[in-house]
């Protein structure tokens, strides 16, 4: 009975996300939009390709190092826009507005319905450039591609959907009790696969401990990059990536069900 309740409530969701799609492309301009965020995030990273360019490596770490762990970074969040959108507009488009209230009505699950509340085509750019450059940092540091590079970079990729999935869930049961300065999203989400971009020996001990135990966005993206290509991590660091990234997952599911049980409604 559960697990057919869980499959309706997946196909709800490609239903929502099917619908979204075909509204997307009735855009004529749809495919300018995701060639305009292609073209933004292959170029955010430029900074640090023309600083190893002109300097050379910091020790070990090579430009094909430091872009790997961002690019793995990178993608992990795209995926999770992507996919969970809706959970990144909930504050001011259902909380604020009073939509919730409709969401509650309706006997589904709030997690789906708020997931696939909105889809942007054109964010499905950022996991496909992301995916392309680990490709070319993997060729380019010469890491072999047999079958099981392309499965534990899978289950990396796994461990940081959930974590970033995790993060926008986190947000939206904070909203629950207060929408007002939830600019503080931005430091771990866009800003937090940023710091990918600093070798690990380089990187403050207090920066170091929040993005590996607080939000294990080093659990996503060095410790599976280091297993996988052979930088000095063992294997079973590289492996924490999925359970790190379900735990921080579960955490927020939880902060979500408290600020569902809170939620008073807009006529309270």
């Amino acid at each position: 009975m559960e697990s057919a309740k869980r499959m309706n409530e997946f196909r709800l969701y490609w239903r929502y996300l099917h619908m979204h799609l075909r509204s997307g492309v009735q855009y004529k301009g749809w495919f300018l939009m995701v060639v305009q965020v292609f073209f933004v995030v292959i170029t955010d990273p430029i900074g640090t390709i023309f600083l190893f360019s002109r300097f050379g490596g910091i020790g070990v770490w090579t430009m094909e190092r430091i872009l790997l762990m961002y690019s793995m970074a990178l993608t992990s969040f795209g995926l999770a826009e992507t996919f969970f959108r809706g959970f990144d507009y909930f504050p001011w488009r259902m909380v604020q507005n009073g939509e919730f209230d409709r969401v509650l009505l309706r006997p589904r699950s709030t997690y789906v319905q708020v997931a696939a509340s909105e889809f942007h085509i054109h964010r499905m750019a950022r996991p496909l450039s992301g995916l392309i450059a680990i490709c070319w940092c993997l060729a380019r540091l010469g890491v072999p591609l047999g079958p099981e590079t392309p499965l534990f970079l899978l289950y990396a990729l796994a461990g940081g959907l959930a974590m970033y999935a995790g993060v926008f869930i986190f947000t939206s049961g904070v909203a629950f009790f207060s929408v007002k300065g939830l600019d503080w999203i931005y430091i771990v989400t866009n800003a937090s696969y940023q710091v990918t971009r600093v070798p690990r020996e380089l990187m403050p001990r207090a920066l170091w401990a929040m993005f590996t135990f607080l939000v294990p966005v080093l659990m996503i993206s060095y410790y599976p990059a280091s297993a996988m290509c052979g930088w000095g991590e063992p294997l079973w660091k590289g492996l924490l990536s999925l359970p790190a990234g379900a735990a921080f997952l579960l955490v927020s599911a939880a902060l979500w069900r408290v600020g569902v049980r809170h939620y008073n409604g807009t006529g309270s």
